[in-house]
């Protein structure tokens, strides 16, 4: 029977160890936690999520959907178990944190293929077919090893996690149930403000202070997950077109529609926490208690969970990778998740189930190759591969990526559909069957 490593126990090598288990290969799975927590961790669990609680939406018309579609199909255990453990978020996938880290725990420590060992991994066997998953917290032991095998240096830039408010602190008389769209919707909380008081937020958000970069590092943000306060730096009326849109909505107060909205969704299944949509932030702690505090339903809250800051790290994958996504010159070595540069916990997860499957046909004698760039997973297996990206950065799913059907754009949405599932499902069909 064949014998593999996976190391790290993120989204990514849970995916890649769970699908080289289910045929039967046995799986030494490595995580560090808790012998050696990061900086974002809070747990022991696998899969544990440091920021949004969010997998983003499940629309099949959006390539968010799309990928969600496209892993479903390839048997995500992670979808499975998010499934179970969803908490409302409208069109959104959303989880209870707490219950999905447990429950992918659960299912990894009882899988009879599975040897799970809390340990930290700096030494690399390139003897023995091996998935690199340790996600955008590598250890620093790791990272140099894998610099020196691979020949690269790490990138990185910062992420920034929003915070959590007990919801027995939130005033209820200052906020208001509904959806953007959908009014009768409950599965948000929407926190009003005038303009007023937006503009003095504004100001305090410009003047706050804030945890920053150490003085040899550059503070990059990932534009998809900017902080708050940059995003307000960007323009006075940026957050209004962002994260604070009041689009959608009235005040029921004033039965008009506010200046801004401050979104909050909850965290947990029991409803007792929510976390503040968008708000990712790197200001320090009594800032984040003193400027969010002037949203008026939040005057009073108690905060669960601060956000903070942390260094994400990547690799210039398209220099070192194959489009099976072993390192170049090292068969056995392969790298999945956020440190070959996706952007995203589906996206971490999509890049994990490949790179199963890429593992198990090198067992068969085969290479295989990835669905084409109309598909949602080929797209970003494209994206972290091709060698004519010079200035390469993390990238989240989004139709930019992906091929387009050259047809006219009042029906390139159905054609787009159309064309990814045939490509989708013929690529399905070729794959080989069991190692």
């Amino acid at each position: 029977m064949n014998r593999v490593s996976v190391i790290g126990g993120g989204l990514a090598g849970v995916e890649a160890a769970y699908h080289l288990a289910d045929i039967g290969i046995s799986v030494d799975l490595y995580e560090m936690r808790p012998a050696i927590m990061t900086e974002a961790h809070k747990s022991a669990h696998l899969a544990e999520i440091v920021c949004s609680n969010s997998f983003k939406g499940t629309d099949p018309s959006t390539a968010h959907g799309m990928l969600k579609k496209e892993m479903r199909a390839l048997g995500s255990i992670i979808l499975e178990i998010a499934d179970k453990t969803r908490v409302p978020a409208g069109k959104a996938l959303a989880v209870d944190r707490e219950s999905f880290a447990r429950s992918v725990t659960d299912t990894i420590e009882s899988h009879k293929n599975i040897t799970l060992h809390r340990k930290e991994i700096s030494i690399i066997d390139t003897e023995t077919p091996t998935v690199i998953a340790t996600g955008p917290l590598t250890s620093q032991g790791l990272a140099e090893q894998l610099t020196k095998i691979t020949g690269s240096n790490t990138m990185f830039f910062y992420d920034a996690i929003s915070p959590i408010i007990d919801a027995d602190t939130i005033d209820m008389d200052r906020a208001f149930f509904g959806s953007r769209w959908e009014p009768e919707n409950t599965d948000y909380l929407n926190c009003p403000m005038d303009e007023a008081l937006y503009e003095a937020f504004i100001n305090e958000l410009l003047d706050s202070d804030r945890v920053n970069a150490r003085d040899f590092e550059d503070a990059r943000f990932f534009d998809a997950c900017l902080p708050v306060e940059v995003i307000a730096s960007r323009g006075r009326d940026s957050l209004r077109f962002g994260p604070m849109r009041p689009v959608g909505f009235k005040d029921p107060a004033t039965y008009k529609r506010p200046c801004a909205v401050v979104q909050l969704r909850r965290e947990n299944l029991k409803g007792d926490a929510y976390n503040i949509v968008g708000f990712q932030t790197r200001l320090t702690y009594p800032e984040q208690k003193r400027i969010f505090g002037m949203i008026p339903a939040l005057k009073n809250a108690e905060f669960l969970r601060y956000g903070s800051i942390h260094r994400n790290t990547f690799f210039d994958s398209p220099r070192i990778l194959n489009k099976d996504l072993t390192v170049k010159g090292q068969n056995n070595l392969f790298l999945a998740g956020q440190i070959t540069g996706v952007e995203g916990y589906m996206e971490s997860a999509a890049a994990g189930i490949m790179a199963a499957l890429s593992m198990k046909a090198r067992f068969s004698g085969q290479t295989l190759s990835p669905p084409g760039t109309d598909t949602a997973i080929g797209a970003l297996i494209h994206h972290i591969t091709d060698p004519e990206i010079k200035d390469f950065q993390p990238m989240n799913i989004n139709f930019g990526i992906m091929d387009s059907p050259d047809v006219h754009k009042r029906i390139r949405k159905q054609a787009r559909l159309e064309r990814e599932a045939s490509s989708f499902s013929a690529w399905l069909d070729s794959l080989s069957g069991p190692a």
